[in-house]
Order: C-alpha cells, then sequence, then structure tokens
C-alpha cells in the first residue's frame, strides 16, 4: 500500500480534499469543547477506517498516516494524535504491545491483560504517534471471521489443526496472524500447539463452530505433524517441477548449440527429476491417505455422537413414531437430491489411452516447442533459416538416447516425460512422514 495510491483514493472519497480553505479547517489541532470538533474527529477517523479496509488491512503504523497518507504539500493534520488517541480510548483501536501473546500459556496472557490495562492509564495523544502498529479492532473481527469462513470451506468438522505458516499468510502475515490468533485466543475460538519431530512444527487448533475450541490431544499433535510433512513434500514438488523445467529449456538451448554432451547430461537431470518426483507423490498420497482416514473418523464420532443424543432426547420427550418417520422420510428425500448434485457434479470418466498414444502426444509437444520456441532460447540465430534448423533440433533431441539407459528404451527426453502434479522428493529432511 503506497501513499500515492492512498491519497488517488482520498481524493475520490473527499471530493473537496484539495478545497484549501476547507483543509486548513480539517488539519487544525482540536480545541474547545467536545461538541466543537466532534464532526472533525467523526470525518477523520471515517476516512482512516475507509482507507484500512479498502487496502484489506487492519494494522496501521500512525507516523505513516499522519505523514505519509494524509500529508499535503509538507502539511499534516495537527489533530491526528487526538484522534487516534481518542479512538485508542473507545477500544476502536489498540496496541498491538497491548494484545494477549497467543503463543504463551495462560499465565503468560493473564500477566500481558494486566500490563495492558496500566498501560492504558498512563497513554497520552503523544505517546500513541510513537507506536509501530496500531490494531484496527472492528477490522480485525471481521479478518479473524474471514480466516474462520475460510478454513470452514476446506474442513468438514467441527474444529481444524493447520499449521503456523498457513494460519499466517492466511492472514496476511506474521504480524497479522499474531494479531488474529490474539484475537481468537480471547475468544476461546484458537488455541496454538507445537511439537518438535528433529525440529520445531508449529501450529493452530481453531473451532469453526459457535462452541469454544476444545483442548490440545495427542491426535491434534499428530495431524499437525502429518499436515506439516504434507506441506513440505508439496514443497519439494514445486522445486523437483521447476528443476525439471529448467532442464528441459537447458537440454533444448545446448542441442541448438550442437552441444550434445551437455544435453545429454541435461536429459539425464530430467530423467532422475522425474524418478524422484514419482517417489516423493507415492509418500504425499500417503499421507494424504492418512490425513483423509482421520477425517472420516472424526466425522463418523460426531455422527454417532449425535445418534445417541437424538435417541435421548425422543426418549426424554416421548416423541411419538409417527413424527420420527415422518423426519426420516424428509431426511432420506434430502440425501436423495444430494446424490443427484453430487452425482452432476461427478466428472466425466478419463479416457483410458495406451503408452504408444501417450509417447505420440508428447513427441508432437516436443516439435511445437521445438518449432515455436527454440528460436527465443538463442536471439542471434538467423530467422531465414530458423524453421528448418528447429525441426532437426527437435529431430535430434528425440533420437537422443540416455547413456546408462537400457536397450530399446525410449529417448531420454521422451522416457523423462512431463511430471504429474501433487509429487515429491525424498528429501532426508521428510522422514518425518
Amino acid at each position: 500500500m503506497d501513499s500515492k495510491s492512498v491519497k488517488e483514493f482520498i481524493r475520490k472519497e473527499v471530493p473537496d480534499w484539495d478545497d484549501e480553505l476547507i483543509a486548513t479547517a480539517r488539519f487544525k489541532a482540536f480545541s474547545g469543547q467536545k461538541s466543537d470538533w466532534e464532526p472533525k474527529f467523526q470525518f477523520w477517523k471515517n476516512l482512516i477506517v475507509k482507507i484500512a479496509l479498502h487496502f484489506g488491512v487492519f494494522i496501521i503504523a500512525p507516523p505513516q498516516v499522519k505523514n505519509e497518507w494524509f500529508n499535503r504539500g509538507g502539511l499534516t493534520p495537527l489533530c491526528i494524535d487526538h484522534v487516534l488517541f481518542i479512538m485508542y480510548n473507545e477500544g476502536e483501536i489498540t496496541r498491538i504491545s497491548d494484545m494477549v501473546g497467543p503463543y504463551s500459556g495462560r499465565i503468560t496472557q493473564l500477566f500481558y491483560k494486566v500490563k495492558s490495562l496500566m498501560n492504558r492509564s498512563i497513554m497520552s495523544p503523544e505517546s500513541i504517534l510513537l507506536e509501530d502498529c496500531l490494531i484496527l479492532t472492528t477490522l480485525l473481527k471481521e479478518k479473524a471471521d474471514e480466516v474462520i469462513k475460510c478454513l470452514s470451506e476446506s474442513h468438514w468438522n467441527s474444529h481444524c489443526v493447520v499449521t503456523r505458516n498457513k494460519f499466517e499468510s492466511m492472514c496476511g502475515g506474521q504480524k497479522e496472524g499474531y494479531a488474529v490468533l490474539s484475537y481468537l485466543s480471547g475468544c476461546r475460538k484458537g488455541q496454538y500447539l507445537s511439537t518438535n519431530k528433529k525440529e520445531l512444527i508449529e501450529g493452530i487448533k481453531v473451532s469453526l463452530s459457535s462452541a469454544v475450541v476444545s483442548g490440545v490431544s495427542s491426535l491434534d499433535f499428530d495431524t499437525l505433524h502429518l499436515i506439516w510433512t504434507q506441506e513440505k513434500l508439496q514443497q519439494q514438488l514445486d522445486v523437483i517441477d521447476r528443476r525439471w523445467e529448467m532442464s528441459r529449456q537447458s537440454a533444448l538451448a545446448s542441442l541448438k548449440s550442437g552441444n550434445k554432451k551437455l544435453a545429454l547430461r541435461h536429459a539425464k537431470e530430467m530423467k532422475l527429476g522425474t524418478e524422484n518426483r514419482e517417489k516423493c507423490n507415492s509418500l504425499l498420497n500417503r499421507v494424504e491417505e492418512v490425513l483423509s482416514v482421520i477425517a472420516n473418523v472424526e466425522s463418523t464420532k460426531q455422527v454417532t455422537g449425535a445418534i445417541q443424543i437424538g435417541a435421548r432426547v425422543i426418549k426424554e420427550n416421548k416423541i411419538s413414531i409417527e413424527e420420527v418417520q415422518l423426519c426420516l422420510e424428509e431426511l432420506d428425500e434430502s440425501i436423495d437430491s444430494q446424490k443427484q448434485v453430487e452425482k452432476a457434479l461427478e466428472p466425466a470418466p478419463s479416457l483410458d489411452m495406451e503408452d504408444e498414444d501417450i509417447e505420440e502426444e508428447f513427441r508432437k509437444l516436443e516439435l511445437e516447442i521445438g518449432s515455436g520456441n527454440l528460436k527465443d532460447l538463442n536471439p542471434e540465430a538467423g530467422v531465414s533459416d530458423s524453421e528448418g534448423t528447429d525441426q532437426s533440433l527437435a529431430d535430434a533431441l528425440l533420437n537422443l538416447k540416455l547413456a546408462d539407459d537400457a536397450p530399446g528404451s525410449g529417448s531420454a527426453i521422451q522416457n523423462s516425460g512431463l511430471p504429474a502434479k501433487n509429487k515429491e522428493s525424498n528429501s532426508p529432511m521428510l522422514e518425518a512422514a
């Protein structure tokens, strides 16, 4: 969020922003009774909130607000420190240093609350401007609700466990994650957990329902370890993909320059990358299967609990068999409707393809790349003979054999095949899975 964009937004929201007479009155310090400066206070407060809301932030820096956002040719509002101070006293903003430390224990969190109350009593308008970060509490609550909603879309249970890195990325950064988790901890909707599996693994347990988050169990630690491993494996897959593509481009460029020995080395790297990706993908699939089993078990437990509660309610309230039967019939109709929707959303069955068909398609892809992109790899190449050269280089690439391949095997580039998505390597750092 740069100052130029903020100033453009201000001019759209405040048409008379550049009016010298009006601006002079707005930029003056507060004086007299509250009724005299109340409209001016509301103007600045609403403008600060609008800017933060428009740019999707809930943490602001007082020096930036005064000296960059509202700077008019070197003039800054003399009343902005009082505006922030009043908002602070009314609970509309809070200092990040006053927030409960979400990564600490209950006793430490209690100490933070007492410290915050003591600091609030000695705050002054001038000290507010010295703060590095102020949090708009209303927007903080909206951000927390947004994070919970996002997690609810990918989790079916009443709670979920995510890694700290993922949680902070969803919040918008490390400071933002700290503030959101502090708020959730205060509402008892979120809890920090960590475990040591050769290295520190940090996570957040979040309640996705109206109930408070349950205590951390051994299953939560195991789930966190699996999710952390899953993310590490996916990162490794992305690295393998990038290296595979770089080796492929280097092989094509080496062939164009006539260096077949170097092209062969890059082709071997492609083959090795494909093998590593297959191993990594196999491990990733196993981790995802275990996570799926855990989610299914928890869902089954919730359904069983709901059935037991329902049976107890029926018994206590003496509900008739006819009423139960009517409810079951309505439930059957809802299930049938849901099945029809799921059937309509099912993807079309994949077509079985012979290896020869796949090889032929890949050969065509290589020829297209050879004829269309090889020219870009060597800008000094001539234009007149590029078409024939590209075709011959593509043919040479297809006929290139790996030195350590078994007799009868396909070409190095052909056998390397573009790896499928979501696979990983067997890196030693990932043995924790």
